[in-house]
């Protein structure tokens, strides 16, 4: 058997992977966070799939069920939010496979953040004003943030900063932002993009605070920090689009990098 670590998107059933949908078909026991899940994406699992909600088992309690299914030769969906590779504690949960001699693959899924930015209709990366976006965290009762990581120090690059699993943070963290990025630098937060009951605020470092706390958000939202969110944005053109660049020199099939 095996153990299919699979990125259930943002939470809307029509946003996962072809490869995630026939796992979700085929695997027999299926594991999922109904924290943050669109129960519609269950939908795709087969109707005698063992499912097992994880939101209230620690790491232990979760691998015994995935040996559990090793044992009697089940293959298991392990779904994760967004994609595995961001905040989904695949590190810990694998090591513990390799320890039991667990095979175990990953399939990726749509980002919360990609969700978010595709929501607002914004690219979070513009010529000229940035070009680096940065996937970050806070901590408050949560895992310890490395020292060089401190939210400080990414906001001098003024890049766009995307924030997971800290809305319940806001005001403290644009009150921390504001020195680098300005009280009118753009924010947006968006509360379980894609899913039915999906919310967008948009304000300013200034005022965002004051309209989460309004909505009374304490999970499931992303927080978008930069100058990319500025409302009807004029930039300049990318070079690779450019009118006036040289496309005669590209050799035939080639990517036409310089």
């Amino acid at each position: 058997m095996t153990v299919h670590f699979i990125g259930a998107g943002p939470g809307a059933a029509d946003l996962l992977t072809v490869r995630a949908v026939t796992l979700l078909r085929t695997s027999p026991v299926c594991l999922y966070a109904g924290t943050y899940l669109d129960p519609e994406v269950l939908a795709h699992c087969a109707p005698d799939t063992e499912l097992i909600d994880t939101q209230r088992l620690d790491i232990d309690q979760i691998t015994a069920h995935l040996v559990r299914a090793h044992e009697s030769g089940r293959d298991v969906a392990r779904l994760c939010s967004g994609d595995p590779s961001l905040y989904s504690a695949l590190t810990e949960q694998t090591r513990r496979l390799d320890a039991h001699g667990i095979p175990w693959d990953v399939t990726p899924g749509v980002p919360a953040y990609a969700a978010a930015a595709a929501l607002l209709g914004t690219e979070l990366t513009v010529p000229e004003l940035v070009q680096s976006v940065v996937l970050t965290r806070t901590q408050a009762r949560s895992t310890a943030m490395p020292e060089s990581e401190a939210l400080a120090n990414f906001a001098h690059t003024r890049a766009t900063l995307v924030l997971h699993l800290a809305i319940t943070r806001i005001r403290t963290l644009a009150a921390e932002l504001t020195a680098d990025y300005g009280p009118d630098c753009p924010v947006a937060v968006v509360y379980r993009a894609s899913q039915p009951e999906q919310l967008v605020l948009r304000g300013t470092l200034a005022d965002i605070a004051d309209q989460v706390e309004a909505a009374e958000l304490r999970q499931a939202a992303v927080i978008l920090v930069g100058r990319a969110l500025t409302p009807a944005l004029s930039c300049t053109g990318s070079h690779l689009y450019d009118p006036g660049r040289d496309r005669h020199s590209v050799p035939e099939g080639g990517s036409g990098r310089r």
